[in-house]
């Protein structure tokens, strides 16, 4: 490794310092990343002839213009997929659609919520995505639960829940959605032997919690009714299936069509954002302003959405110079045959650093092969699906879950590591040790 990798390193593991230690510095995250982002890119031109010795001459430049952009558009598709869908669930929301969401799901007892909220986010995750699911559960909590303290939890169990509930699902998350495509992972396959993996690091984690909430809400002060809009019972039911059918919509979209997600989530929000605007020719004037979707998508979190841009982009620098791929090669070294603990530790490191590289980069350096555990659904090939889902909730900006709960609800990165990181640990190595019980006594 040169010394220009290692300083590359260096400024990475400084930013990501300073965005943990968030709540000592008061600094904004989204600051942190981006100057991290910048700072990565612009080591790597001091001499950018050394990355990439296949490129001549001055044509480096040009080559290195070419990898920037190329990263930044894998960025903008998810940032347009993140912001897409927090607009669809806001305007949801705004307007009374999540209204049976809360009725069906409320209830006085704190363990009671917990256990619902649990289930309904597993489940929810593996039908949508977790990220999409993650701001749907968190727009119902805030009707369901007044208490900050409380709602912390519940907000700690839909990141939890999310995670393990895309990793069993081949479109419950990106990382297995690479796998599926790949075809190192088949849907009956990942199902049939991640589900009970997946659901025990769910509930582990649940049962934990759990005890951190007891007695019941206070009548006068939770569930209260929402404010809604002059649209009828039928208009509010509409926008809520066209959201929300929208969504289980856009993996079918992409199926049919083979454009990226977020070209299906545009879809879905231009058309709920003109049959809401059909429906306002009839409401209030006042009403209409303060219900369009263009003052809806001016409540939008840019901070969230820069922090993303931030991680992504110093991540794709990681990835540039190789960090990556000799981590994984170090990790094979060390554990040659011992596919439980590569990638084991591939799922804790997903926690530190985007999961889609590394996915990328196991998908690179290991070949399928015809038999044992690199072979289609595989050991190697299903743990990897679980152990870069799972292991994301570790740390909050482990996943896009988490970052976007971050960002709803204010959660501190302190906080999680202090009161979460363990908790979802002990449910992930429970997830693994299931896995292997499975894999010696019944498939």
């Amino acid at each position: 490794m040169s010394t220009l990798t290692i300083c590359i390193c260096v400024a990475f593991i400084t930013g990501y310092l300073c965005i943990a230690l968030e709540s000592l510095t008061r600094v904004n995250k989204a600051a942190i990343a981006l100057l991290m982002c910048v700072v990565c890119w612009t080591l790597l031109m001091v001499d950018p002839a050394s990355f990439y010795p296949a490129v001549t001459g001055d044509s480096v430049i040009h080559h290195i213009a070419e990898v920037i952009e190329h990263h930044l558009g894998d960025a903008a598709g998810t940032l347009f997929f993140l912001m897409g869908a927090m607009t669809i669930v806001e305007i949801v929301d705004s307007n009374g659609g999540f209204n049976f969401v809360r009725d069906t799901m409320k209830t006085r007892s704190k363990r009671k919520l917990l256990w619902r909220v649990a289930f309904m986010t597993f489940f929810l995750s593996a039908i949508l995505d977790n990220l999409t699911t993650s701001i749907v559960m968190i727009m119902v909590l805030r009707k369901l639960v007044q208490s900050r303290g409380d709602r912390l939890i519940y907000a700690a169990l839909v990141i939890i829940s999310a995670n393990s509930g895309g990793a069993f699902s081949p479109i419950g998350d990106v990382t297995t959605i690479m796998l599926w495509i790949k075809g190192v992972i088949t849907t009956q396959g990942v199902i049939s032997e991640i589900f009970i993996p997946s659901l025990v690091s769910m509930i582990i984690p649940a049962a934990i919690l759990s005890m951190h909430l007891n007695g019941k809400f206070d009548k006068e002060n939770n569930l209260p009714k929402a404010e809604v809009s002059q649209f009828t019972k039928v208009q509010r039911d509409i926008i809520f299936w066209l959201g929300v059918g929208g969504l289980i919509f856009v993996p079918i979209f992409k199926t049919i069509t083979h454009l990226p997600p977020f070209m299906g989530i545009l879809l879905v929000l231009g058309i709920l954002w003109t049959t809401t605007e059909i429906f306002h020719y009839n409401t209030a004037e006042d009403d209409t302003m303060a219900k369009r979707v263009s003052d809806i998508m001016s409540k939008i979190d840019l901070s969230t959405i820069m922090f993303f841009l931030g991680i992504l982009m110093a991540v794709a620098v990681l990835q540039e110079v190789g960090v990556l791929t000799l981590l994984g090669q170090g990790l094979d070294a060390t554990f040659e045959g011992n596919h439980y603990l590569v990638t084991g530790i591939i799922g804790v490191l997903s926690s530190i650093v985007d999961n889609v590289p590394l996915v990328a980069g196991c998908m690179g350096m290991y070949p399928v092969q015809a038999a044992g555990d690199l072979a289609v659904d595989g050991i190697f090939w299903q743990l990897l699906a679980y152990c870069a889902g799972v292991g994301g909730s570790m740390l909050i900006i482990g996943s896009a879950a988490g970052v976007v709960v971050m960002g709803l609800e204010k959660i501190t990165f302190g906080w999680y590591m202090k009161k979460i990181t363990w908790i979802v640990f002990v449910g992930y190595l429970a997830g693994i040790f299931t896995y292997w019980l499975e894999k010696t006594f019944i498939f």
